[in-house]
């Protein structure tokens, strides 16, 4: 589902740049996609809310046995928040996204019969999810094209001159403008995959970036050497 609010004028060029930025990615990350490890939709969305403010190794870490305990909704949905926090007591927040995780199972049993809605508005209502949530979670299980806007594709959209907001949701927009509807999902993990391997957010490598002759490298001000 697209933004619905408004987006001031694109930054000058970033309609030029696009595309070599896509092919950039296209060459260094052609099989991106996301580092969550998962085997259904239910443990992605899991996962997923787990990832809010910490990493996807801690995560993955995590989930095996919080997954072998609780394999589906029904079964998450009979525990108490308290039942949840050993199994992610390393993740950041681990105490509330537990409340969020007892919450969201219920309603997953009470409202679509223990699966995981393929539709945007129902996985956004559910608690502990939000917009970045859904889109990622619809675009991986069901296909959805969908850019998630999180703290790395936020940070290289400004970066690449792609869009000048700070705001998750009018980045999103900006990029949709940008890139076909078909590349969305892969822009979205190629953008995270190339933040964490070379534009990193206080030093990133621009030296060994190859997109270091057409980047206007906005709000840099160290980099690697």
């Amino acid at each position: 589902m697209t933004p619905t609010s408004a987006s001031p004028r694109l930054p000058a060029g970033a309609r030029a740049r696009a595309p070599q930025v896509l092919s950039c990615l296209e060459t260094l990350y052609p099989d991106a996609r996301t580092e969550l490890v998962f085997n259904t939709p239910f443990e992605l969305l899991v996962a997923t809310v787990l990832s809010a403010q910490a990493t996807d190794v801690s995560v993955n870490a995590a989930t095996p046995a919080l997954f072998a305990a609780y394999p589906d909704a029904h079964a998450l949905s009979r525990a108490t928040a308290e039942d949840i926090e050993p199994y992610i007591r390393s993740i950041g927040l681990y105490r509330g996204k537990a409340r969020n995780l007892a919450a969201l199972a219920r309603l997953l049993v009470e409202r679509h019969g223990g699966e995981v809605p393929n539709d945007f508005g129902a996985v956004v209502a559910l608690p502990g999810a939000g917009r970045k949530t859904a889109n990622v979670v619809l675009s991986n299980a069901y296909g959805f094209p969908a850019i998630a806007v999180d703290t790395h594709v936020g940070r290289l959209a400004r970066r690449l001159g792609l869009s000048v907001q700070t705001n998750p949701d009018k980045v999103e927009l900006d990029l949709q403008k940008l890139f076909p509807r078909e590349k969305w999902v892969f822009l979205h993990h190629a953008l995270i995959l190339h933040g964490r391997r070379v534009c990193f957010a206080r030093k990133p490598n621009c030296p060994g970036c190859v997109m270091a002759d057409f980047c206007p490298k906005v709000g840099v001000e160290h980099v690697a050497v």
